[in-house]
């Protein structure tokens, strides 16, 4: 396929800047935001039958006038059936710092660290004219947290030494303190980060630290959501991609078979692979949550349709027409034009019928973004 099938017209206030949320002024004229995040709209999409659903039913069955919520997807799993969960960890990636001598602004968005004991980083840096190696960035006005440029590795990233003798996990500690949440761009250009971003952008079930940028559709589960999800007896099965910033790289290809996807780290453990594996052999729902557990999922299944355990890189590209090995549902968000996460959302759901969903969103009133709402693709 080519790039120009996925590109439309995304109005500036369509993207979501906040989580889903109730506004309520105080007494004294102040407005105060309760955020809910399973609250956001959902779409349903049946893929065999070529239906789509935005309302909700009554007790009888007949379509009312009140959108789905995200909550509602209780409806849609059963006792044995999966739902694949992707628990990587964000941490805070985006530090500001100054330039020796010049005090010049310098953004430093930390990608992984390369080596423990020297303290070494995988950056990116902004603006990156400014920044040679043998510059010195320093990110306190009296702290200790200074970092030396030792090499280039790309047109905007450089690799860091930080200086600072300590054990590895203050130094860990004190440079976590210095970031904040690393929002998209498109976010970050319109409003203030705030300390509440780190909580929002974080999956409630989060644990493995890793990740620059959230498993965004994992974000719309809450803790109510997931314990009443239990109870019916819908089964979790937790797997790790630290999820980079590979999926906003711009295409710059018209022929999207030419285009490089970046990699990511993935691991898939034992007990994840038996939840999934005895759900498969009983022919129960097999959800996964997000773009980046459906590219893992399809990184790790084998020939005989089971997930297998691994440990190691991923960097499948998934367009259309794609033949899938082991999820028959998905959950994902609404995303930008041309983006590869709309491009795996439309393999997996069918070109036509999401573009079909697109045009629904955009004339419904749908918001778009990892804070945006959600969309659930079902195989009848």
């Amino acid at each position: 396929m080519k790039l120009s099938q996925f590109r439309f017209k995304l109005p500036d206030d369509r993207l979501a800047l906040d989580p889903p949320h109730k506004e309520f002024k105080n007494e004294d004229g102040t407005v105060e935001k309760v955020y809910r995040r399973d609250e956001c709209r959902l779409m349903v999409l049946h893929r065999k039958s070529q239906t789509i659903d935005m309302f909700a039913k009554d007790g009888e069955g007949n379509v009312t006038d009140q959108p789905l919520l995200f909550r509602d997807i209780i409806n849609y799993f059963d006792e044995d059936d999966v739902l694949v969960l992707n628990d990587t960890k964000v941490f805070p990636a985006r530090l500001f710092g100054t330039k020796e001598k010049t005090d010049a602004k310098i953004e430093v968005f930390l990608l992984r660290e390369l080596n423990k004991e020297l303290r070494l980083w995988d950056v990116l840096v902004e603006p990156a004219r400014k920044i040679r190696i043998g510059n010195k960035l320093f990110f306190e006005d009296d702290g200790p947290m200074v970092a030396e440029v030792i090499d280039n590795t790309t047109s905007r990233g450089r690799t860091l030494r930080f200086l600072y003798d300590c054990p590895h996990d203050e130094f860990k500690r004190e440079l976590f303190a210095l970031g904040s949440a690393p929002l998209p761009r498109y976010i970050i250009n319109r409003r203030e980060v705030t300390p509440d971003d780190m909580e929002h952008f974080q999956t409630i079930y989060a644990a493995n630290e890793g990740a620059v940028t959230a498993p965004a559709s994992g974000l719309h589960f809450s803790r109510e959501l997931m314990k009443r999800l239990e109870i019916r007896g819908v089964n979790f099965a937790k797997i790790t991609v630290h999820c980079g910033l590979g999926a906003f790289d711009t295409i710059e290809v018209e022929d999207l078979t030419k285009h490089k996807m970046s990699s990511e780290q993935m691991i898939v453990g034992t007990e994840a692979c038996q939840v999934v594996n005895k759900a498969r052999q009983n022919s129960r729902r097999i959800c996964a949550v997000g773009v980046s557990t459906m590219r893992a999922c399809e990184t790790a299944v084998g020939t005989d349709g089971m997930l297998k355990e691994f440990d190691g890189w991923t960097n499948r590209f998934i367009f259309p027409p794609y033949d899938f090995g082991l999820a028959n549902s998905l959950i994902a968000n609404f995303y930008q034009s041309e983006s590869t996460m709309l491009m795996a959302t439309a393999a997996f759901g069918g070109y036509d019928l999401v573009m079909e969903a697109y045009e629904q969103a955009l004339a419904n009133g749908y918001m778009f973004g990892c804070y945006g709402d959600a969309m659930l693709i079902l195989d009848d």
